[in-house]
């Protein structure tokens, strides 16, 4: 038990400084060291993930927040739309219980060629014509969307809506608070329904409480660590880390499926 803890810790640590500047709380990347070197099994390892992610997102938020770039309207409307979205999910998780195989097909098809296309707009010459950002409706959905994701599986939202916020025109140091505050906020609210579904279904439905405070005390420290190094590092960049990030973890994913 004691060097499970070690390495949750570690692992959170080292996950979350590389993620919290582009707003990407590391969930997805803790997912497949939970699963395989830890252990946790399934449908816990998502609470438990969950349970990472409310002890791991203030560190990075405060560091925001110090900033003065926390908040505004599109913190608002991540939150309207992935707060529902990740009751659902878990909801699905707990009765219909998708598979680890979907898990990862879902994930490559979405971070694989997201990551591929922002890597790409990044490198495009200045003089190409900027995109828009989503307009709030669309914003809103794909939250709802991707809360649903979360709840599901326990990945951090930020890993789904960074890139295509980004990709989209939002600024890294725009979109980077907004979607760890939204990926927080409904990390609470899907830990809290995991909770309660424990009580009245049977099964690993309850999170590994232990394994998920020392991966988010990890994630605490790294998240702070990330945030504070945000404002030094260009935009391009920034794009670019997360870019790689998407289609690194999209890559992973894909190799799995092939394995």
């Amino acid at each position: 038990m004691d060097w499970s803890m070690g390495l949750g810790f570690a692992a959170g640590l080292l996950i979350s400084v590389a993620t919290a500047p582009v707003g990407v709380s590391g969930a997805v990347f803790l997912l497949p060291v939970q699963v395989s070197l830890l252990g946790v099994p399934s449908p816990a390892v998502t609470p438990t993930n969950l349970l990472y992610n409310v002890v791991a997102g203030p560190g990075a938020l405060l560091r925001y927040w110090r900033a003065g770039r926390l908040g505004g309207p599109l913190t608002r409307l991540l939150i309207a739309g992935t707060l529902p979205g990740v009751v659902l999910g878990a909801l699905i998780r707990v009765f219909a219980v998708p598979g680890p195989r979907v898990f990862r097909l879902l994930v490559a098809a979405l971070l694989l060629p997201l990551g591929l296309w922002l890597g790409l707009r990044t490198l495009r010459p200045a003089s190409a014509r900027a995109p828009r950002p989503p307009s709030p409706r669309a914003t809103r959905t794909l939250a709802l969307l991707v809360g649903a994701v979360g709840g599901i599986y326990g990945i951090g939202g930020g890993s789904l809506l960074g890139p295509i916020l980004v990709g989209r025109g939002t600024s890294v140091a725009t979109a980077a608070p907004a979607a760890l505050a939204a990926t927080f906020t409904t990390s609470i609210v899907g830990a809290a329904t995991y909770a309660l579904l424990a009580l009245t279904t049977t099964g690993d439905v309850a999170p590994d409480w232990l394994l998920g405070l020392s991966c988010g005390a990890g994630g605490l420290l790294g998240g702070y660590l990330g945030a504070h190094l945000q404002p030094h590092l260009p935009e391009t960049a920034l794009r670019l880390l997360l870019a790689a990030l998407a289609t690194g973890v999209g890559s992973l994913y894909a190799l799995h499926l092939l394995g």
